[in-house]
């Protein structure tokens, strides 16, 4: 055999080779991206709420990721990917960690589950024991997500992908499920003292704005490797479609960022900065379960619409539900997550053919994604009712009244993060 016939097939080896470690690589380093996202987290939540409560913001977040990685570590991930039963619905085997399954890709899996936790952290900022939040954050990233997770990540088998549902990065799956358990949190722990008095609803301004900004720009930093990892291969076609993949993020962060500063200015008067950060936000939420099936102009319409959508839901909750969501965390992920993953239904694309309502797809890939929404935020309010109504009951949800209105950093870890005796 001579050099000439053998050189294809060594170059294709090698081809293949590289496009493996290449994957690996950007797997891991797509993680990395969203490892970082919980200090994003951090930021934007301790700006976003009363300075006297930041210590406490940071400690949730830091167990976010330090207990959701050995939760998910010892639990989730077998949970999320061992064999399905034969309705699809959960994992009935391989439930323990198996070494043998590539570490990239738990690693990867377990920056989502911390994220899809430390959702919750904002929304009930200012007034829940810390006890309470670690024994929740254990629940989701152990169990309440994994399960859901797998209904389509597991892939076939899974009875949300055996119906053609897409959310290719998770909107539903991470984000409308923390946005979901988010909202039950708030409605369960109660408001903020002085949140509402004689029907009035008041604002409680955050500490420090220009660190939810800078939160905000983390977040943004971090969603490339959110959606771009989640292409879970780099190497030729991947390559571009992961290179897609972060261009229409980009453009549908932007989007949301513009809408929601468009509709503050004419709904609220004012341009305000917390909204249009809430929109970037949103918009980075809309195209989460779309990045991979939507054309550069339908994700500027996703995330655009989503950073509308965002300042209505943030009034309605606040004014008419009369939740006290401190950050608006069940608005720019429950709510929105809904319609990023719906917007799939209405304009999303497979490569070049149009499967959405308004691009000549008809009605069933609507119908599988309405499907799929109703499923992720039936199962993460039940569940979460279950668990933090057990806990109410038991430890109880909430601080004293003389706690909370000292502060969360004192009352809960005997330090502050801004050492001050004039702490708003």
């Amino acid at each position: 055999m001579s050099l000439l016939t053998t050189l294809p097939n060594i170059i294709s080896t090698t081809t293949v080779d590289a496009n493996e470690d290449f994957t690996i690589l950007w797997i891991l380093l797509s993680g990395i991206l969203v490892f970082l996202m919980q200090a994003g987290f951090t930021l934007l939540e301790s700006g976003m709420t009363r300075a006297k409560n930041a210590a406490n913001i940071a400690m949730k977040n830091f167990m976010d990721i330090s207990v959701g990685t050995l939760s998910f570590w010892a639990l989730g991930y077998g949970l999320m990917y061992g064999a399905k039963d034969a309705s699809g619905f959960i994992s009935i085997s391989d439930l323990w960690f198996n070494p043998g399954v590539g570490a990239h890709d738990v690693f990867f899996q377990t920056v989502f589950a911390a994220t899809a936790a430390t959702i919750v952290s904002g929304a009930i900022a200012g007034r829940t024991k810390y006890s309470t939040y670690i024994i929740f954050t254990l629940f989701l990233t152990a169990i309440i997500y994994p399960i859901s997770g797998g209904w389509q990540w597991y892939g076939d088998g899974a009875w949300l992908a055996d119906l053609g549902f897409i959310d290719f990065a998770g909107s539903s799956i991470v984000h409308s499920v923390g946005g979901w358990a988010a909202l039950v949190a708030a409605w369960m722990v109660g408001p903020r003292i002085g949140k509402y008095t004689d029907g009035k609803v008041n604002p409680i301004p955050g500490s420090n704005l220009l660190l939810g900004t800078l939160g905000v720009f983390i977040l943004w930093f971090g969603w490339f490797g959110f959606n771009g990892g989640s292409q879970l291969a780099w190497g030729g076609a991947d390559s571009i479609a992961a290179a897609s993949v972060v261009m229409v993020t980009n453009i549908a962060a932007a989007a949301g960022a513009l809408g929601a500063l468009f509709t503050s200015w004419v709904y609220l008067g004012k341009p305000s900065l917390s909204q249009t950060l809430n929109g970037a936000v949103a918009g980075l939420v809309a195209i989460t379960a779309g990045c991979g099936n939507m054309t550069f102009e339908g994700g500027f319409f996703a995330g655009l619409l989503g950073g509308v959508i965002v300042v209505f839901s943030i009034e309605f909750i606040e004014k008419k539900l009369k939740i006290d969501d401190a950050i608006g965390a069940a608005s720019a992920h429950g709510v929105v997550g809904a319609w990023g993953t719906l917007v799939i239904g209405l304009w999303g694309v497979d490569g070049n053919t149009g499967i959405g309502l308004f691009n000549g797809g008809g009605t069933s890939q609507l119908g599988v994604q309405a499907i799929g929404v109703a499923a992720y935020a039936a199962w993460a309010v039940i569940t979460s009712i279950i668990v933090l109504g057990t806990l109410k009951k038991t430890i109880g949800l909430r601080v004293s009244e003389e706690d909370e209105r000292k502060g969360l950093d004192i009352t809960e870890h005997g330090e502050e993060a801004f050492n001050s005796d004039l702490l708003p």
